[in-house]
């Protein structure tokens, strides 16, 4: 019997389909991208070493985008491929082996799309790395890529553990390669000769009236002190001091004119500490001065407010944003503690365009003080023109957790901007109240998968069982199986967590019955009830659950021995 003649290597090169782009650039992208692995697994995730690391792997992936919009690899047990060519060779199947940890695991196929290291090549090496530390009774792969929910990565695999799956095996190429100078003295000083009239301090060392040592540190100290002191600040009290004294009226509007112009001389020299000490004096000094009328004190108080207006906070923040020198941290804490109520709005739309992490730091706690202080102006800020000081005031109305915020939230969903409808949705899950969560429930159903996922999260947190017939029916409709993924998982999640054993049925029918052909839910409908019971924990919960513990499907077996493993815990 005569047997064909093998292709020589040289023929399978020239049939191979011309790769529309050079292999070089996907070879450079997984090389770096195995290289960030090893860096991952080897330094914590501040170290320079794996941030380096980590940023050479994302830039990678620019030129490949230029050309394409996905990048679709194929997994051997040695080697990854793309478009029949081979771009990484690893013939030795060890952990460090990046084709081999994606086979053992059933991963055949690894797609990248466009914009994947942006959004979730971290996540995606995180999950790499603890797969090569994994213990054999943690998860797989495939278990913690399902979980991930990626939306740039995807993946194609085989079940490993079903019946006729021949055992891995080692190619071909994989069994070949494994066969004072001393010397050197000082001159002694000349003698200093000092002019008549000069006394010499050293004349003196003997005598009974010649300072210790402690004393000599002690006045040192004093004049190093003096030296040091802030003249401005001194400045500024004494004018104070006067004005609470002189009642003249022509004494105390020169005393204010004074202040004006100081105010504007200490802002651009940087004074802030004394910038902050003189709005707090005045008004002390508001209050204390004697026999002041309304007028005085009027103008006396407009010099602090002066600063919360838009136009002088805004100046003062850009040119803080823009120096090169920054101001110490307590500075300028004093500086935005005497900011007023009028200057909130002012502070929330420079929070989201400051550059320095710094000023940004301090500016949010100045924000929350005055949005903790004026719930009021908070909420009339909450529907402001301004998208960007309606946002931050919403975001900070739920991290206030501020109940007198609901109404006004509640205006907000029925506008067409999603980013807003969003932002308040999120604000009234983080709020809680009954109120808020009644609320919510006009946006069960709302044209926006965020959305509605947010709202149904909110639910399951919250336990609002009000929501849990509309849950049911949304579980229910044809439209489940039009759903992604994440926004099943928020609908079974919030049906198990509120339905009890009455829900027990349900969620037994989407897990477990068949169809009249014999036909199942598909594995992730199934997996996502899984969940479900396992939120529900009761012991005909658990019941259910054994009995899909060998389904044929490694997505719904993973699901419900996690379910069965939080019952236990």
């Amino acid at each position: 019997m005569t047997h064909p003649t093998a292709p020589s290597s040289s023929s399978l090169e020239e049939s191979r389909p011309e790769p529309p782009f050079p292999v070089a650039l996907v070879e450079e992208m997984l090389r770096l991208f195995a290289r960030a692995i090893r860096a991952h697994h080897l330094y914590l995730p501040n170290n320079p070493t794996y941030l380096r690391a980590l940023e050479s792997a994302k830039a990678s992936f620019a030129p490949l985008w230029r050309h394409t919009g996905e990048v679709v690899i194929e997994v051997t047990d040695t080697q990854l491929r793309w478009e029949s060519h081979t771009v990484i060779n690893e013939p030795d199947k060890t952990t460090d082996a990046l084709p081999w940890v994606l086979y053992k695991d059933g991963i055949r196929e690894l797609r990248f799309l466009r914009d994947v290291e942006q959004h979730e090549l971290v996540t995606l090496i995180d999950i790499m790395t603890r797969v090569r530390r994994a213990s054999p009774d943690e998860d797989d792969l495939l278990t913690l890529l399902w979980e991930q929910e990626f939306s740039f990565v995807r993946y194609r695999y085989v079940d490993l553990s079903l019946d006729g799956i021949a055992a891995l095996e080692a190619s071909p190429q994989a069994r070949e390669e494994r066969l004072v100078d001393p010397t050197q003295v000082c001159a002694p000083a000349e003698e200093s000769i000092l002019p008549s009239g000069v006394v010499n301090m050293d004349d003196f060392d003997a005598t009974i009236y010649f300072l210790d040592e402690r004393e000599i540190e002690y006045l040192r100290g004093e004049v190093q002190t003096e030296y040091n002191a802030e003249l401005r600040g001194n400045v500024v009290a004494i004018l104070l001091d006067v004005y609470e004294a002189q009642t003249d009226p022509a004494i105390r509007d020169e005393i204010c004119g004074v202040l004006d112009n100081l105010l504007v001389h200490l802002l651009a020299a940087g004074q802030l500490r004394t910038v902050a000490s003189l709005l707090r004096e005045v008004n002390v000094a508001a209050n204390r001065a004697r026999d002041i009328t309304p007028t005085q004190r009027e103008t006396l108080l407009s010099l602090p407010n002066r600063m919360s207006e838009p136009d002088a906070l805004s100046q003062l923040l850009q040119s803080l944003d823009e120096r090169a020198d920054m101001p110490a941290p307590e500075d300028l804490n004093h500086l935005f503690d005497q900011l007023r109520v009028a200057a909130l709005g002012t502070v929330f739309s420079w929070l989201g365009r400051l550059q320095s992490p710094r000023v940004r730091t301090l500016l949010e706690g100045a924000a929350q003080r005055l949005a903790s202080t004026n719930t009021a102006e908070l909420v009339r800020l909450i529907g402001a023109g301004d998208r960007d000081v309606a946002l931050e005031a919403i975001r900070r109305a739920g991290a206030m957790r501020a109940p007198a915020a609901v109404s006004a939230l509640a205006r907000l969903l029925s506008l067409t901007d999603t980013d807003v409808r969003l932002a308040a949705v999120l604000a009234l899950a983080e709020i809680g109240t009954p109120g808020a969560m009644q609320q919510l429930e006009r946006t069960i159903d709302d044209d926006t998968r965020e959305i509605r996922v947010a709202t149904t999260r909110a639910f399951a947190t919250r336990t609002h069982r009000p929501a849990l017939a509309r849950i049911e029916a949304a579980i229910r409709e044809k439209r489940l199986h039009q759903v992604d993924l994440t926004e099943k998982m928020a609908l079974f999640e919030a049906f198990g967590s509120m339905c009890g054993d009455a829900g027990i049925p349900l969620l037994d029918g989407v897990l477990n019955a068949k169809g009249f052909f014999g036909k199942r839910e598909d594995p992730q409908t199934r997996a996502c009830a899984a969940r479900a019971l396992g939120k529900v924990g009761s012991a005909s919960a658990i019941a259910v659950l054994r009995l899909a513990a060998s389904d044929k499907e490694i997505l719904v077996r993973n699901a419900v021995n996690r379910a069965l493993r939080g019952e236990a815990a």
